[in-house]
């Protein structure tokens, strides 16, 4: 291995640092004279308040305060944004759903927040909580997707008639209706994605606290980025210059999209603070996240796929019913509209497009972005469509996709959607994942399988990832004072491996061990700008970033090379292998370390000095589109309905890996959420009630090392053309690919018995059923 070379699989270096637990998460934060905030959330899923009596809980002793909405109102707060003005098909704007930190007037969802109560500690701030008088009207509440629209339905909001809150579309309908009119073929399937509550090991907390002579906020909170939520902060609920926030986002255990956004609670501990003069602490705990962390999917789709005589796609149409839950979260509309439809055409030549997608508002927690945000309902729709499709027409599965594949010499190639993909090789791919699986095989298997008792079925999917998010990043590299390099980023890690992929990339480019890098994070007034970490956008967006600042360190350290050594600059060599500056054609030249050490030493003293210090916004205006073929092999025990998943291969190409083991452990995390999804997930609701009745790890099932296979992960490495490391995003792609691989394989291994659809979750009591209806 090169000293500083990329392409390694090398270890994380923040591992050994948190898995001893000297990590430092929000909820590890405390200050002096801090309080203790608590919310009491609502026990209905759709009420109207009609008086909240608080006189009681504030007696109590220890209690600091008992905010309500009206209390909110009265102090001129704004609301908690949605960050997304779409218009529906019509060119008039969406529905609005104005969220302020504390419900006003009426509740839309059991654990909608009714009151903040602040105290000297935990126990008297629940205390407290049990003490308001809150005077309920409870009112019907719809929860099920697929009735919200139906005549004589609950209203959630008055302003969205019939809870839809937007009607948008893609693509051009009338093309995509004459292409239909003229199919050979045409398949029509609806498949239910099912709603996952995220779960990330660490709950959402905050910390604030108010400096009433700088008249500026510290937050203290687990984001994806400090900067969206400061500007949210600022502009939307206190109506105050950003630089009167600092967001400090410290250690986060796991994000998954969920923690992207502003929140009441962070919000509500700055109002605290700053009314009381005093830090204010929220932490959540698990039950309350089942009810207040923005969870993921509720898409209810109609897809339809037209196909000529010879098994060709020329158009596919789609109806998806996007559940928002009560309120728009931040980016709640451009989840399945903007970023779900960019995927439709995935790897296939379509020759049209058309999406239509409805917002449906429901008494449920608000929905927003999930790991993949969108593309893999899309991506889901797409290959079960296909395998519908090739039961119908008696075309192999494996066949049709494979007709159907952009060939690598169409790249770049646009899509009917308006997707510009600049480089693939989906064939070589899917052979290579074939190959891998034993395909050709499976016969001799299943027939195993069938001696047992059993049923054996195998699937795949193949997917597209379409990355994105803030056109541009900064990279900012600094040589401290006790020798180490400080490497501030714009992105936020929440466990990818960030830490370890910035130092690889500087130590490449400088010649710096990585021993003497520290990668520095999530403080907004330290690093002013950041796009955040979403979209699976990190590598490409900071890595563009953090070469184009270490160019300029590379020319400002000729400059200080030239001073140090009396030579032109003209006449500097830089060798990053080395890390040393050097006059050409001798051997006299100084260490890069070395040399920033010095200059810093000769500012020190008044001398002229060029100092190595660099940062750089570079554009990063193109994303990414990874692809890949996931293939699971299952079998089902007909008389139980228990699933096990046997094998499950991913072949995948994200461009160049810069670090091959943090690729691979990604893809395994993702697959498992993808895989929890598939066959055990489900958030339920009483439809009669709106009582979220799956609200603890007691109720809803979340994966276990148990209940996954060995997932075997090879890369195929095909450039991408538009960011100069070559590379595609990758924390999202096994959450994509793995629900279509394994219901297509479900419903490949109960086929035979008369079973050609299931929705997920197909857990043992789905099967079973479906089983004993077919």
């Amino acid at each position: 291995m090169a000293k500083f070379g990329l392409s390694q699989p090398m270890r994380r270096i923040e591992d050994p640092r948190l898995l001893k637990g000297n990590g430092r998460y929000t909820d590890d934060i405390s200050v002096p004279g801090q309080l203790h905030g608590i919310l009491l959330r609502s026990p209905h899923a759709h009420a109207r308040i009609l008086s909240i009596d608080t006189a009681d809980a504030s007696a109590l002793p220890g209690v600091h305060a008992v905010l309500t909405g009206q209390d909110w109102l009265d102090d001129g707060l704004g609301e908690i944004p949605c960050a997304i003005p779409l218009k529906n098909r019509d060119g008039t704007p969406r529905a609005d759903t104005p969220r302020y930190g504390l419900a006003v007037g009426t509740v839309r969802h059991v654990g909608d927040p009714v009151a903040f109560i602040v105290a000297d500690s935990i126990q008297a701030a629940r205390d407290a909580a049990e003490a308001v008088m809150v005077d309920y009207d409870v009112l019907p509440a719809t929860t099920e997707l697929g009735k919200a629209r139906d005549a004589g339905q609950p209203q959630v909001w008055d302003t969205a008639p019939n809870n839809v809150c937007f009607d948008w579309a893609a693509g051009d309908q009338a093309a995509t209706d004459a292409l239909f009119a003229q199919a050979t073929h045409v398949t029509k399937l609806t498949v239910v994605n099912n709603r996952i509550v995220v779960n990330s090991m660490e709950g959402r907390a905050a910390l604030a606290e108010y400096d009433a002579a700088a008249q500026k906020f510290t937050l203290y909170a687990g984001t994806q980025g400090s900067w969206l939520v400061k500007d949210l902060l600022a502009k939307s609920v206190f109506h105050l210059p950003p630089e009167k926030f600092r967001v400090v986002t410290p250690d986060v255990g796991g994000g998954f999209g969920m923690k992207l956004y502003l929140y009441g609670e962070y919000a509500l501990c700055c109002w605290a603070a700053r009314k009381l003069n005093r830090p204010v602490k929220w932490a959540s705990e698990r039950m309350e996240a089942f009810q207040s962390d923005t969870q993921g999917r509720a898409n209810l789709t109609t897809g339809e796929l037209a196909l000529d005589k010879d098994g060709k796609f020329l158009a596919l149409r789609t109806l998806n019913l996007a559940d928002m839950g009560g309120y728009l979260s931040t980016f709640a509309p451009f989840i399945p509209s903007g970023a779900g439809t960019k995927v439709l055409a995935s790897v296939y030549g379509f020759q049209a497009i058309y999406a239509n997608v409805l917002g449906i508002l429901t008494n449920t927690v608000p929905v927003d972005a999930y790991r993949g945000a969108g593309r893999p309902e899309s991506n889901y729709l797409v290959e079960r469509l296909i395998d519908a499709a090739a039961r119908e027409t008696g075309i192999d599965r494996v066949e049709l996709r494979r007709r159907n594949m952009v060939p690598p010499s169409a790249m770049p190639h646009r899509t009917p959607v308006g997707q510009t993909y600049d480089s693939g090789d989906f064939v070589q791919v899917l052979d290579k994942a074939l190959e891998k699986s034993g395909w050709a095989g499976f016969a001799a298997r299943r027939s195993a399988s069938e001696a047992k008792g059993k049923k054996r079925g195998i699937g795949m999917a193949y997917y597209l990832e379409a990355t994105g998010g803030d056109p541009s990043e900064r990279a900012e590299v600094r040589f401290a004072q006790d020798g180490m390099v400080d490497v501030l980023v714009g992105t936020q890690s929440t466990g990818q491996g960030h830490e370890t992929a910035y130092a690889m990339i500087t130590s490449h480019q400088l010649g710096i061990p990585m021993e003497k890098i520290r990668i520095l994070q999530g403080d907004s007034d330290e690093i002013p700008t950041g796009g955040g970490t979403g979209g699976a956008r990190s590598l490409y967006s900071e890595g563009t970033a953090l070469l184009a600042t270490a160019t300029t360190v590379i020319e400002k350290g000729k400059q200080a090379a030239g001073e140090a050594l009396e030579a032109s600059p003209s006449d500097i060599e830089f060798s990053a292998g080395e890390g040393r500056f050097a006059i050409a054609g001798t051997d006299r030249g100084i260490g890069i370390l070395e040399l920033a050490a010095a200059q810093r030493a000769r500012a020190a003293r008044g001398e002229t000095a060029t100092l190595l210090d660099a940062a750089e916004v570079a554009a990063v205006p193109h994303g990414t589109y990874p692809n890949g073929c996931h293939i699971a092999e299952v079998e089902v025990d007909p008389e139980t309905g228990h699933t096990d998943i046997l094998r499950y291969i991913v072949v995948d190409d994200v461009g160049h890996a810069l670090n091959p083991l943090i690729v691979r452990g990604q893809v395994h995390g993702g697959v498992a959420q993808g895989i929890g999804q598939a066959v055990m997930e489900r958030t339920a609701y009483d439809p009669e009630t709106g009582q979220l009745i799956s609200a603890s790890l007691n109720d809803y099932a979340l994966p276990r090392a148990v209940d996954l296979p060995d997932i075997e992960v090879e890369l195929v490495e095909i450039p991408c053309e538009t960011n100069p490391l070559g590379v595609k995003g990758a924390g999202e792609a096994g959450a994509v690919g793995s629900p279509p691989a394994v219901m297509n394989a479900l419903v490949d291994a109960l086929s035979s018995d008369g079973v050609t659809h299931l929705d997920m979750p197909a857990t043992p009591e789905v099967i079973w059923r479906a089983l004993q209806a077919a």
